[in-house]
Order: structure tokens, then C-alpha cells, then sequence
């Protein structure tokens, strides 16, 4: 099955699991709080020549964090960057596209490294981009500060970069918009095939207010629930934890873009009232709506 986590083709270059073996390797030999944020500056525009060529070009903010959201696959195939804009801002956050929980937090700093790198590259100037971390605050944060900047904070329930929207559209001064299209057409089309849980999170969040399953998403990928729950351990995860993820960032949106309270986005959900959704919600986070809503809110 493709994206499944099976042994790469023949001929093929280096498998994900090859990649993130070989991320850990380099991790534990060097030893070093750097390390991830210096890889991150290499990671983009990326080895793809239309692709590398393409971002080069971008004309603006907007058109660079399309390319790489359209081919994260050929970009960045080890996290998958999700864009969304609400309430004024531009929100870019991550789902792990092949499951590595051991070096989330390194590859989520090597991400948003080499998305800020680019930017400041193409751009001619540092934005100032927000950090939001799904996980708690490190002994030291110098090499974050350094490399992203002093706007950080953990304990987030997801991990996302935040800015406002007013820089989405500004134009870059070495951009164009024209040979950024030719390469974009020699890429072809995006082709490849998400990874399962790329392909799941965005099943589940098209299927969300449905309440999804485990029956009724093998169903939509041809295959036995059981054929899914032994693919999704490959991944090192399960058809539960990817709903509450989901149902997690929906909530996150509802509460923040939309000012929901918790009746709204439990109906949203499917639950049946809104004492049930307050007990998930703390089962998927660890907090109550209220605590997540006044931590929202600082």
C-alpha cells in the first residue's frame, strides 16, 4: 500500500524511515542543542530543481507557503505544514507525516527553522513570526531564541508559526511571479502519495462533525479495519489518537477564530452534550476548555 510505511521501490531514493534513521544518528553523534536548527537552515528551497527554483522565485509570502504546502511531500516529507488564516493571522502548523514521536521535538524545530530561513532570505527581513510548541518548556531555549527568535511558547496543544496576515501578500523584492509559474510547471503536478496518516488527518478533518471511525475510514481507504489499525502501528500510533488530534485542532479553531463556547463546539463535534466534550477534551489535552480558553486568551 502506498504511504504505508513499506520498504521503499526499487530505485527509489531514500525511504522516510532511512531519513529519520538517519536523523537520529546524527542527532546522537554530535550531541549538540544546535543541531536541529542548523540542519533546518539546509533544508529549504530544497533538493527538487523546479521546486527549488519555483520557491527562489516566490513573489511573496503567500506564494511561497503555497508551493510548499501543495508539494510537502517533495519539500518537506517528514512533517506536513497546514496553512490556515483566521482572525487576522496567518497560522502554519504541523502533523507528523511518519511517525517519530523520539524526534518530534527535533524535526519540529528544524521546520520552522527552515521555513524562517527562507523567508528571511526571500524576503530581505525577519518577520516576526509566534512559536507555539506541543511540548514543555526545555531547560534552555538560547538556540530558539537565536534561531527563531524571543516569541515562544510551550504547552501548546499543537505545533504551529504564527503572523500576522498583513505580511501575507507583501511582495518580495527579487520575486517573480512569471518564472515562479514556469516552474512551477515543469514540477508537474504534486504526484505523489501522502503518507496514511497525511492521509487520515485530512479524511478526519473533512469527516470531523460525522463522527468518524475506524470502520468508516478503512471504508474510505478500501481496506479492513484491521489492515488500518496494523498500518497505523507501523507509524507507532492508532486510529484513536489521530481523531482526538483532529478533533483537538478543530477545537483549538472553534474556540480561538470562532469565540465557541463549549455547547457550540461539542454540538461541532458530534457529542451528544457538553459535559461529555469536556471530559474528552481534557482526556485529548490534559486541561479543561475553560483552562484552554484563559490560556488562549494571555
Amino acid at each position: 500500500m502506498p504511504g504505508d510505511g513499506s520498504p521503499p521501490l526499487q530505485g527509489s531514493l531514500v525511504s522516510p524511515q532511512q531519513c529519520l534513521q538517519l536523523l537520529s544518528n546524527i542527532l546522537r553523534e554530535l550531541d549538540s542543542p544546535d543541531t536541529s536548527f542548523m540542519l533546518g537552515q539546509q533544508l529549504l528551497p530544497g533538493g527538487d530543481p523546479a521546486l527549488s527554483a519555483a520557491l527562489r522565485q516566490a513573489a511573496s509570502l503567500q506564494h511561497a507557503l503555497e508551493i510548499v504546502c501543495r508539494w510537502p511531500s517533495r519539500l518537506l516529507p517528514l512533517l506536513r505544514p497546514r496553512l490556515h488564516l483566521a482572525d487576522g493571522q496567518i497560522v502554519l502548523y504541523w502533523t507528523d507525516s511518519h511517525g517519530a514521536p523520539g524526534l518530534r521535538a527535533a524535526l519540529v524545530e528544524m521546520h520552522m527553522t527552515a521555513l524562517v530561513s527562507l523567508v528571511r532570505w526571500l524576503g530581505g527581513q525577519r518577520l516576526p513570526w509566534r512559536f507555539c510548541f506541543n511540548r514543555a518548556r526545555p531547560r534552555h531555549i538560547e538556540q530558539h531564541e537565536v534561531h527563531l527568535g524571543g516569541e515562544l511558547r510551550f504547552d501548546c496543544q499543537l505545533d504551529a508559526m504564527l503572523l500576522d496576515a498583513g505580511c501575507f501578500s507583501q511582495p518580495w523584492p527579487n520575486g517573480n511571479a512569471d518564472a515562479c509559474a514556469s516552474a512551477l510547471a515543469a514540477a508537474g503536478q504534486a504526484g505523489q502519495v501522502p503518507s496514511l496518516t497525511d492521509a487520515l488527518y485530512d479524511h478526519l478533518l473533512a469527516d470531523v462533525r460525522r463522527s468518524p471511525t475506524l470502520e468508516s475510514a478503512s471504508a474510505a481507504f478500501g481496506i479492513s479495519p484491521a489492515t488500518l489499525k496494523r498500518h497505523l502501528a507501523r507509524y507507532g500510533t492508532h486510529f484513536v489518537a489521530e481523531l482526538d488530534q483532529v478533533r483537538t485542532h478543530v477545537a483549538l479553531y472553534l474556540f480561538q477564530s470562532r469565540r465557541a463556547d463549549n455547547e457550540a463546539v461539542a454540538d461541532y463535534l458530534g457529542f451528544h452534550d457538553a459535559a461529555n466534550f469536556r471530559r474528552s477534551f481534557k482526556r485529548w489535552t490534559g486541561l479543561t476548555p475553560a483552562l484552554l480558553r484563559a490560556a488562549l486568551a494571555t
